[in-house]
């Protein structure tokens, strides 16, 4: 596994530190282990992460079911001192209705050999879905430990090690850029800020090819317009779908929305 930090430089296996996060999994009727248990060795991380209270749930993607491992509380991991510098808040951690739904749409997919890349990954569920789909996925998230997390649940699933990428999208590193075009771009509840809206419109360009496309499942918040209309004036193509999800509910409701962006070709840019 490759993992690549701020700074954009290359760094070699993480995984979570704490053994509980590296327990034995199963994965029932899967495409990519036929119904096998696997159990996956603890291996040392670079930087030891805070120690969490972990919770398991088994998540559906395509035709199997698998197990995955996250934080028992987002509240518990604000860090005072990070949000009164840049308001940040460890959304990373819950698994949102938008992730899963973006996790089912990725899995119905033929992406064997695809170059996909999900902003915003938290724990990785769509990134894991395209990984079992035969991808070859980059997960990318704010957070070092959502990375840790994002790392050790796709190997976890799949046996198979995710790369990642610690990126800022104001200020993305050179090697996300050096990597671009993707085949894909993902993302799953991005746009709940103005600001998330407006540096992804000046991001997505620089990693999607001409006529590439961009997935972002989002419970239709109100500041998704801070994306939509630049790139619609930038000649992104642009279709919407309402999906229903049925488990778990948060204050958002049962809708969400699959935004279908497509880039321009060359000859139709604005």
């Amino acid at each position: 596994m490759i993992s690549v930090g701020a700074a954009g430089e290359v760094r070699g296996w993480r995984a979570i530190e704490d053994c509980e996060l590296m327990s034995e999994i199963a994965i029932h009727e899967g495409v990519a282990h036929q119904g096998h248990t696997a159990t996956i060795p603890c291996r040392p991380v670079t930087a030891s992460p805070p120690r969490f209270e972990i919770v398991r749930e088994t998540v559906e993607s395509g035709p199997f079911s698998l197990e995955i491992e996250r934080p028992r509380s987002a509240e518990d991991l604000i860090d005072e001192e990070e949000f009164a510098s840049d308001e940040r808040l460890p959304y990373w951690a819950e698994l949102w209705p938008s992730a899963r739904v973006l996790a089912r749409v990725v899995a119905g997919r033929p992406l064997a050999g695809r170059r996909v890349l999900e902003l915003g990954c938290g724990i990785g569920r769509p990134s894991i879905a395209a990984l079992a789909a035969g991808a070859n996925p980059h997960a990318t998230d704010w957070y070092a430990d959502a990375l840790r997390f994002a790392e050790a649940n796709a190997l976890r699933a799949t046996g198979r090690p995710l790369e990642t990428m610690l990126v800022d999208w104001r200020s993305p590193p050179e090697a996300l850029l050096e990597r671009a075009p993707f085949d894909l771009v993902i993302g799953a509840d991005l746009l709940y800020e103005e600001r998330n809206g407006r540096a992804l419109a000046a991001l997505l360009p620089r990693l999607a090819p001409p006529g590439g496309e961009v997935l972002i499942c989002d419970p239709r918040r109100p500041d998704a317009v801070h994306l939509l209309e630049p790139l619609g004036a930038a000649g992104w193509r642009h279709e919407v779908e309402e999906l229903r999800y049925e488990g778990p509910l948060d204050e958002s409701g049962p809708v969400i929305r699959l935004h279908r962006l497509h880039a321009p070709n060359d000859r139709d840019r604005v």
